[in-house]
């Protein structure tokens, strides 16, 4: 009998499999957003990968976190499709904010955030949610996220606002035509993770002051938005899972004591956190 945790993004999904003896593996899977995303390729993903690890039948549990989890509609899309997948489990289908909240903050009062491809915030009381400031996805928000900070540079770079030599090594490192920019965030799936793509140029230049700017310009903006409006927000810690908050944590922490906000968590995945809280049921 095996228990199955997933953390499921836009890029990416995390497994943890915890058997009857409670020994823990791990696998990986593509992301997948009811939004935007195709639940064909990630049911076939996930054959592919988890039925090469055990059999089907003997999952007993999934506790599914994912990004657009957030209404019945794309609730019941992935828990249709892992009823298929797996028939003899008892499924939970949830969203991805909730489990940034029990692995950031498990039984204890926060605000806890998504700062990753997309990014999403709330305000949690140990028990559940209690507030969540909605998130616009990439076209309207996403504040913060790898995604906004690839748009953000993207439009900076065809509206010729890059200097010089970060346009120079623009131009060296992807060769990106117009049309091809706007084929992939328009006519393709999955634009948001086209765009996040973007953001690695940004960590490797963030020592240039005008990409250094446009980080803390997109971190205030995740402040002003989705973190100072919450009650509370000046004595609560201010927790954070997702790549971006991981790998610009310097940054980020900086921009929160601009606020004199206080920064508890970051992590680069929920996955961890989210494995000891279902383990301490």
């Amino acid at each position: 009998m095996k228990k199955l945790i997933a953390d499921s993004g836009a890029t990416k999904t995390d497994w943890r499999i915890i058997d009857e003896e409670g020994k823990i593996e791990q696998a990986k899977t593509i992301g997948y957003n009811p939004f935007y995303s195709e639940i064909g390729y990630f049911q076939q993903d996930i054959e592919t990968q988890l039925y090469a690890l055990f059999d089907k039948y003997d999952v007993t549990e999934i506790y599914y976190y994912g990004a657009g989890c957030s209404n019945p509609k794309n609730v019941k899309i992935v828990a249709d499709m892992l009823a298929e997948a797996f028939p003899k489990a008892m499924i939970n289908v949830t969203h991805d904010l909730l489990a940034a909240a029990h692995a950031l903050c498990g039984h204890d009062a926060g605000i806890a955030c998504i700062l990753g491809t997309g990014s999403n915030s709330c305000l949690y009381n140990g028990k559940e949610i209690v507030h969540n400031i909605p998130s616009l996805a990439y076209v309207l928000g996403d504040f913060g996220s790898g995604s906004a900070m690839g748009k953000e540079l993207l439009s900076a770079y065809f509206h010729n606002e890059l200097p010089g030599d970060l346009r120079e090594k623009f131009d060296n490192r992807f060769q990106l035509k117009r049309e091809e920019m706007l084929e992939r965030i328009y006519k393709k799936p999955m634009a948001a993770t086209y765009l996040a793509s973007f953001s690695k140029f940004l960590y490797d230049n963030a020592q240039e002051p005008y990409i250094n700017e446009l980080i803390r310009g997109q971190f205030r903006q995740y402040f002003k938005y989705y973190v100072i409006p919450y009650e509370g927000s000046e004595s609560l810690k201010i927790n954070f899972t997702g790549s971006i908050a991981f790998y610009y944590n310097a940054i980020l922490r900086s921009v929160a004591e601009d606020f004199d906000l206080t920064i508890g968590h970051i992590t680069e995945t929920p996955i961890a956190g989210l494995t000891l809280y279902h383990q301490s049921l």
